[in-house]
């Protein structure tokens, strides 16, 4: 299995044909186009002009299940990267199979792509400067930040209306930046996944002087994004990481790839309830 990683894959692939499901294109091509965001480490992040972190890792594994699956001893795995806006529509235009990254499974993307069992569980929650507010009730009449085109901007909408609490939401185009403003004081408090959050801080040289709060305003099941409707490539995809999950390599790629964090209850759970092989 080759892995190969471009910033302009268009140009690198075979168009694909309307009418051929997944695995025959890949099985005729030798090709698994996947795509995996850049900025959201350490689920799936750009890093010496490489895909790293979870998402990536666990994809590359699961590359070779179903290489095995097809038969194919020589599969080449292309990495694209993709952003928040456009990730979903390079799933639906056909320009890559399998969407590696911190991905929510909602109702509303239902309606435009399918996704694989749960690969992760995270939540959305916040960072503050230590000694800010302690609540979220604390954050009333303060301006509080956000990455755009997220599921933590809906659920932190819906959280201060159903709190009536008022606050100024402030989006922001990259996490970076979220975290920039709050490194300055121009916002009180950044929002985002708690994983993303704890690696950002652990990150910084004054990690002492930021807090995560423990609430979670979400629970928050990831699963990889594919077409939608393709019966034979889901169950497919599904097949391998099931497979991933009973060998443990899940738990090792967690392990080896998020180092020190340790599995909350979600997280226990997901792992035990990955469907029962055969």
């Amino acid at each position: 299995m080759r892995l190969f990683f471009t910033a302009v894959i268009a140009s690198l692939l075979m168009p694909m044909a309307s009418s051929a499901q997944t695995l025959e294109r890949i099985k005729e091509t030798g090709t698994l186009n996947l795509g995996f965001r850049t900025d959201a480490a350490p689920l799936s992040f750009l890093e010496d002009n490489s895909p790293q972190g979870y998402a990536p890792t666990v994809c590359f594994a699961l590359a070779g299940k179903i290489g095995a699956q097809l038969g194919l001893t020589d599969l080449d795995v292309i990495f694209t990267p993709v952003s928040t806006e456009d990730r979903f529509e390079k799933i639906e235009q056909g320009d890559i199979d399998l969407l590696c990254g911190a991905s929510t499974i909602t109702l509303s993307r239902l309606d435009m792509v399918d996704f694989s069992i749960p690969t992760y569980v995270d939540g959305a929650t916040v960072a503050l400067k230590a000694g800010g507010p302690e609540t979220l009730e604390g954050l009333a009449g303060h301006k509080i930040g956000v990455r755009s085109g997220t599921t933590t901007f809906q659920a932190l909408e819906n959280s201060l209306k159903s709190r009536e609490i008022s606050a100024e939401i402030i989006q922001f185009d990259d996490h970076p930046s979220g975290m920039a403003a709050l490194d300055g004081d121009f916002i009180t408090a950044y929002f985002a996944d708690q994983s993303i959050l704890m690696n950002m801080i652990m990150g910084k040289e004054n990690v002492s002087d930021y807090t995560v709060l423990q609430e979670l305003l979400t629970v928050e099941k990831h699963g990889l994004a594919l077409p939608k409707g393709d019966r034979d490539f889901r169950l497919s995809v599904d097949k391998g990481l099931s497979e991933l999950f009973s060998d443990g390599s899940m738990q090792k790629i967690f392990e080896s790839k998020i180092p020190g964090a340790q599995m909350g209850f979600g997280l226990k759970a997901m792992f035990l309830l990955s469907p029962t092989l055969p």
